[in-house]
């Protein structure tokens, strides 16, 4: 049997950005809360695919019911991070029915006509669905403070609004689980290396990389900036180390299980005579 080592600190505790927070203080090599091997880690993400299906299947259950529960997981990274590693690896444990993706792209002409948070709400997730936002509304207090694309009084704007659209989303039924991938610069250089070493890959691959990549240090700026002024207690933040992809990976599902758990999901009681109904079935 294979060897499953788990968590012996959850994430939500050890990976929460609390008060005093500093990412430059996050060391992107580090596995907190886990001291298996990367088999090790592997082996727990399989094992936990059922779990998160199950889970998964019971939100989408009771909405049919009546049920406003849903969980939306969001996802922030620097490019190589492994934002799409988790989509593949964790997300895809649950049935597609039931999740609703959105990879956010730069913003068209009709997306800009209106305020930045508009094509955002069109994608929040509905009644016992998973959300999973592939980037998000902070792109537009990320890369616009970095490239001054915004003014210091609009970003402060957009903070306030991102709060607000967040609590308004959880009053809704929404459990939030908002995630930043934390890769070290020299991490992105070597994944961005093997990206051209690898024909496979060179489709992932874009100058646009090397550009922003320039801007390194600014990025890392306007991420601190977004965890002190969004990390709220409907909404908490959470710094994913990002340099070993198997541990991100784990400690992702072991989040999103964790906010399906505290749903207190339960199965559906049956609004019929289950016997009456056998019987049918049985003679038909």
């Amino acid at each position: 049997m294979a060897s499953v080592v788990k968590f012996n600190q959850h994430p939500t505790e050890t990976l929460k950005v609390g008060k005093g927070f500093s990412l430059a203080d996050a060391d992107p090599d580090s596995t907190p809360g886990y001291t298996g091997n990367k088999a090790e880690g592997k082996n727990l993400l399989a094992d936990l695919d059922g779990k998160l299906a199950e889970f998964q299947e019971k939100l989408f259950a009771e909405a049919k019911f009546g049920s406003a529960k849903r969980i939306l997981l969001i996802l922030q990274a620097m490019d190589t991070a492994g934002k799409g590693g988790i989509v593949r690896h964790v997300v895809r444990a649950m049935d597609p029915q039931g999740v609703q993706l959105k990879a956010f792209k730069a913003p068209s002409d009709a997306e800009k006509s209106h305020d930045f948070l508009w094509r955002i709400e069109k994608e929040a997730p509905v009644a016992g669905m998973v959300g999973v936002f592939d980037r998000s509304q902070y792109e537009d207090v990320l890369i616009h403070r970095v490239h001054s694309w915004a003014t210091p009084d609009e970003l402060e704007r957009r903070y306030a609004a991102i709060n607000e659209f967040e609590e308004r989303l959880t009053e809704s039924g929404t459990r939030i689980v908002k995630v930043m991938l934390n890769i070290s610069r020299d991490a992105q250089k070597d994944r961005l290396l093997t990206r051209l070493d690898d024909p496979s890959k060179h489709w992932k691959y874009s100058s646009g990389d090397l550009e922003e990549r320039a801007f390194w240090d600014d990025y890392m700026a306007a991420y601190q900036a977004v965890f002190d002024k969004t990390s709220t207690s409907v909404a908490p933040w959470h710094v994913v180390p990002a340099n070993r992809k198997w541990y991100a990976r784990i400690a992702v599902q072991q989040l999103v299980l964790g906010a399906l758990e505290e749903l207190n999901l339960e199965w559906p009681k049956a609004e019929f005579d289950v016997a009456a109904e056998r019987s049918l079935a049985e003679k038909s």
